[in-house]
């Protein structure tokens, strides 16, 4: 039986979403961030040294880090599979595989750093401090974000938008297990409204991941992705 150590509200959704397209059995041992830092709790350093979500057990096996566990159980459970998840893993040498290996990497190697990095920006202003300082957090976020953040993040989005448009999916038109690496980016990146609007092709990507039933049952067993 794999057991998902679930952080709530965290990337470890994506895990859940792929078990429930394979169809394999798992149980979920749940996890709740701090109420005050909003961070893991120190429960999770008993299952990986990192402390961090998502991590998965397999028998004797722990796997941690996204993309390490979607290969895995692709690797591992998808090998079989049918249908419209026949190419969770392309085959290798096609476009298909090229483009599956680069979002891959992408979502985590690039898209998130600067989605995190927003998050991180705009909370900092909210957080304690002497009141004479908080105009200066706020000034010196807002310009971080301005010149830095904000334009990577338009970047980013502009190019996902573009590679929608002509792509089902990630990887073409298949599901593969980019879909599932780049989910948790995908709702980051669209969560404030106006984006929806600006972004139809990203929009209705989402649309289209989120009426899959196995993500909508991955989300009722996983609870919310984002933090509110």
């Amino acid at each position: 039986m794999i057991t998902v150590h679930h952080l709530e509200t965290s990337r470890s959704q994506r895990v859940l979403w792929l078990l429930e397209e394979l169809g394999v059995p798992y149980e979920i041992k749940r996890y709740q961030r701090d109420p005050k830092t909003r961070l893991a709790p120190a429960a999770l350093k008993a299952i990986h040294p990192l402390g961090k979500s998502p991590v998965i057990t397999d028998g004797d096996e722990t796997v941690a880090e996204s993309g390490a566990i979607l290969e895995y159980l692709v690797e591992r459970y998808g090998a079989q599979a049918q249908g419209e998840l026949a190419h969770l893993q392309p085959a290798p040498g096609t476009a298909q595989h090229r483009q599956s290996r680069f979002w891959m990497h992408y979502a985590e190697g690039s898209l998130m750093n600067w989605l995190v990095m927003k998050l991180v920006f705009v909370t900092i202003p909210t957080q304690p401090m002497p009141f004479f300082v908080r105009p200066i957090a706020r000034q010196l976020c807002a310009q971080v974000q301005a010149k830095l953040i904000d334009p990577n993040i338009e970047t980013a989005m502009a190019f996902m938008e573009a590679h929608l448009g002509s792509h089902l999916w990630f990887a073409g038109e298949q599901l593969s297990m980019a879909d599932f690496q780049m989910s948790f980016a995908v709702e980051a990146a669209l969560a404030r409204g106006a984006e929806v609007a600006r972004f139809p092709k990203l929009a209705a990507y989402r649309v289209r991941m989120q009426a899959r039933p196995a993500y909508q049952r991955a989300l009722a067993k996983g609870g919310p992705v984002l933090m509110s």
